[in-house]
């Protein structure tokens, strides 16, 4: 029987509690767990794609996950799960919203790849809320960030707010 080979992709600027909930889980689902970082400039990413890598490494061995491994790419999803020999794609979801992004994004990858199947992975109840975006516009406004980060992440947010001199008023 061959390997099942997934991939988690996502831009993970930074990589939140609800990621990690995804990886853990996700990773129980095939017999490796590629993390595809990946650059998306509309995002306005905090982080470089290298920063980031480092990050989700660290908080997945955190985890003691054993068959997951982190890699870069900036490529089509689609290229990039077929040079990784994956067949599925995951993908957590939080909301309505996010659905309808990934549904249509799910019935593209099949189109050019009926091979490689999207499964969709609900959030954890308590993380639903939690998207990266989000913890970094309370982070640049002086809010708390520690129940959706771990705290090394947590330091390296607010400490590069305060390096970009974007921490507001609070």
């Amino acid at each position: 029987m061959s390997k099942r080979i997934g991939i988690y992709p996502g831009t993970f600027d930074p990589i939140t509690l609800g990621h990690l909930d995804i990886i853990r889980r996700g990773s129980k689902l095939v017999d490796e767990l590629i993390i595809g970082v990946t650059t998306n400039p509309s995002k306005n990413p905090m982080f470089t794609p290298e920063e980031r890598m480092t990050m989700v490494e660290r908080e997945v061995k955190a985890l003691g996950i054993e068959n997951v491994q982190v890699v870069g790419f900036n490529a089509l999803l689609i290229k990039f799960a077929q040079k990784q020999g994956a067949r599925v794609i995951i993908r957590g979801l939080r909301a309505v919203a996010d659905f309808e992004y990934e549904y249509q994004m799910a019935g593209m990858n099949q189109q050019l790849d009926p091979n490689i199947e999207t499964v969709f992975l609900m959030a954890d109840v308590s993380l639903q809320p939690i998207a990266s975006k989000l913890v970094k516009e309370i982070a640049m406004f002086g809010g708390e960030i520690t129940r959706f980060v771990s705290p090394k992440v947590c330091e390296e947010v607010i400490e590069r707010v305060e390096q970009q001199g974007r921490r507001g008023d609070y």
